[in-house]
């Protein structure tokens, strides 16, 4: 089996080390690529320290914002060759049958074995998935996807997770001219957001805490940037906004932020709150407002996410880390110490 180079963590208040795991030789249908890039999301974050009350197979190697390059493909394998630039993002498997999948929502797959994630989860060979802070990984082909040789590789990782997650609420809920869209936060997600609203034609807005990152959000394409530290802005943008998509994982006064949508709008989590929010249905019910979540999209949409990028000359803002400070860098996200995101160079796990 072929081996690869890592760095796991070894229990909820552990800390990263290298190591090294094993890979499936690629079956029939299957593609073995090295890994160059991988990103950090917060959820690996939370995933590797225990904060989300889920069952955690340790050593653990996170990471599904995964861009490289083909090393070997299975006999039947169709969609790629080797030397092609791919990408896996938080799925690797899904039963490819039930309703969910079939229409190409394979991140809701609800038949036998569910989703399977890119690590935490366990594979069709019955083992635990290993993510991508590691040098190689074995994957399903209809589970990859190709990055455009527009894009830059390591700037390419982020948008297998951050990228889609802000695309597919912004497509689904008519991003585009003549809709006034707010991106609240502008951290990993929320500047993936303004960038690809922007790109649809939407006017767009930043709700963030401060006015620290308003140089860079106008530079993504907002037109408008607001302070949620400044006394009153939410109720000055009542009847702002047609659409809304918070990234927001800590506290948000989503009562504020829905009577600022328009009669209609609609609000969009994607942050997954840490706790419990206080809700009154009134500001939702007296002006049909509609709230939502949303998650990541399906393996076409990503597709489709990466190749509007390529076209519209978007990518993650990033900053280059080596394995050796994958610990460091994990509380500087928590501290919102980066712009935008942190991208791991596997070339690093080697020296």
């Amino acid at each position: 089996m072929p081996k690869a180079l890592a760095y796991a963590i070894d229990s909820p208040t552990g800390t990263f080390s290298r190591t090294t795991i094993e890979r499936r030789e690629p079956g029939p249908t299957e593609v073995l690529f090295d890994i160059s890039f991988a990103g950090i999301c917060h959820s690996d974050i939370h995933t590797a320290r225990g904060e989300w009350g889920r069952d955690i197979s340790y050593p653990l190697v996170p990471g599904h914002e995964i861009a490289g390059i083909v090393r070997e493909v299975g006999s039947a394998v169709t969609g790629f060759k080797v030397g092609d630039r791919v990408g896996v993002g938080c799925f690797v498997d899904s039963c490819g049958e039930c309703e969910a999948c079939q229409r190409g929502e394979e991140q809701f797959c609800d038949g036998a074995g569910g989703t399977i994630w890119t690590y935490n989860s366990t594979g069709r060979d019955g083992l635990p998935t290993a993510g991508g802070y590691s040098t190689a990984i074995t994957v399903e082909q209809d589970y990859l996807c190709r990055i455009p040789e527009a894009i830059d590789l390591a700037q390419s990782a982020p948008l297998l997770c951050a990228g889609i997650t802000m695309y597919s609420p912004l497509k689904r809920w008519g991003a585009g001219p003549g809709k006034r869209v707010a991106i609240v936060g502008m951290g990993g997600l929320g500047h993936m957001g303004v960038q690809i609203a922007a790109a649809m034609g939407a006017e767009v807005s930043v709700i963030s805490q401060t006015l620290s990152k308003e140089t860079d959000g106008r530079k993504f394409g907002a037109k408008e940037y607001y302070a949620l530290s400044e006394p009153g802005t939410l109720r000055k943008l009542r009847k702002s906004f047609d659409l809304i998509v918070s990234t927001i994982s800590g506290e948000q006064d989503l009562n504020g932020l829905i009577d600022c949508l328009v009669t209609g709008g609609a609000l969009v989590d994607v942050g997954l709150p840490e706790h419990p929010v206080a809700l009154s249905l009134g500001g939702l019910v007296g002006q049909r407002r509609i709230l939502a979540g949303s998650e990541i999209g399906g393996i076409a949409e990503t597709q489709e996410m990466l190749d509007f990028c390529a076209e519209h000359g978007l990518a993650a803002q990033i900053e280059v880390i080596g394995g050796d400070d994958i610990n460091a860098a994990y509380d500087r996200v928590v501290r919102s110490d980066v712009r935008y995101r942190f991208v791991i160079d596997t070339a690093t796990f080697t020296n």
